[in-house]
């Protein structure tokens, strides 16, 4: 029985690794004495973020996936709840990444070992000068998929990533990120592009480069524009469950219109304090570690 392989992003999700804020904030406590430092947006509430966690993943079950939870660890961050970002997880098993943020770095390792006692092998590692995090890794489809290359991603770590993945795929595609509010932000390529089916993708066009753009649309993807007042509400944070299903965080009606007006079914959590706060979405709350 098939217990991990992950290149897709919108096949029905079957497994999943999450973070509960309990073991990744552990209490208010410890998020006064972190959130600052992290960057982010405002002082997340324990109990809020705690109750928006669950909804999201109470959705996830609703749609069949599998949830296993990581447990508390140490060296590691609030950050950590945002569980899709230190691995990338391929048909051969999975591939630990080297954050970009400093803050991050033991998350890869803690992963990987969870993973092992789960039965997921470990596929390979990015070392070295290599960067990668999983935000900046968007399949296309099977055989193709997208890197941000940026602030969190480098030259190196795509080199890295290319040869590990080998003969699984076709094509490695490498997609400047702009400088945006710089180096203590976060600006993954999954912050400006989700796929929702093989033809369709939510975008902030406005932050890709036009090259990539123009590859997706060629490609036959359609696009569906995410505006301007919805850009900072993680409209473009979009997790598919399955083609044309999909989560997102909840306050971003005209982006939820246009999807619902391609044929997508959306469903919505409440994020203010575990998403917006901390810059992660649906997508880098959940680790997808196998679809169908």
């Amino acid at each position: 029985m098939t217990t991990y392989g992950c290149q897709s992003m919108v096949g029905e999700l079957k497994g999943v690794l999450l973070k509960r804020p309990r073991e990744a904030y552990v209490n208010q406590q410890r998020v006064a004495a972190q959130w600052r430092e992290l960057n982010y947006l405002g002082e997340p509430v324990f109990e809020k973020a705690a109750a928006q966690h669950a909804q999201l993943a109470g959705l996830l079950s609703k749609f069949g996936a599998e949830i296993t939870y990581l447990p508390q660890s140490d060296g590691v961050t609030l950050d950590s709840v945002y569980t899709h970002d230190p691995a990338i997880v391929c048909n051969r098993g999975a591939i630990l990444c080297s954050m970009g943020k400093p803050a991050r770095r033991g998350e890869p390792e803690a992963m990987g070992k969870f993973f092992e006692g789960m039965g997921v092998p470990i596929h390979g590692r990015i070392t070295g000068e290599g960067m990668v995090e999983g935000g900046d890794v968007v399949w296309i489809d099977e055989r193709i998929v997208a890197v941000g290359e940026g602030y969190r991603t480098n030259a190196e770590g795509i080199r890295q990533l290319r040869a590990l993945l080998g003969d699984l795929v076709d094509e490695v595609v490498s997609v400047h990120l702009p400088h945006w509010t710089g180096p203590q932000d976060c600006l993954h390529l999954m912050s400006n592009i989700s796929m929702i089916d093989r033809d369709l993708a939510v975008v902030y066009s406005r932050l890709l480069t036009v090259p990539f753009r123009q590859w997706l649309i060629k490609r036959g993807i359609r696009l569906v524009e995410v505006p301007d007042e919805e850009y900072d509400s993680m409209a473009c944070n979009v997790l598919a469950v399955a083609p044309r299903k999909a989560i997102m965080i909840a306050g971003n009606p005209i982006t939820k219109a246009r999807l619902e007006g391609e044929g997508a079914e959306v469903w919505t959590y409440e994020g203010s304090d575990i998403s917006i706060k901390g810059s992660g979405g649906p997508t880098c709350l959940t680790r997808p570690f196998l679809r169908g």
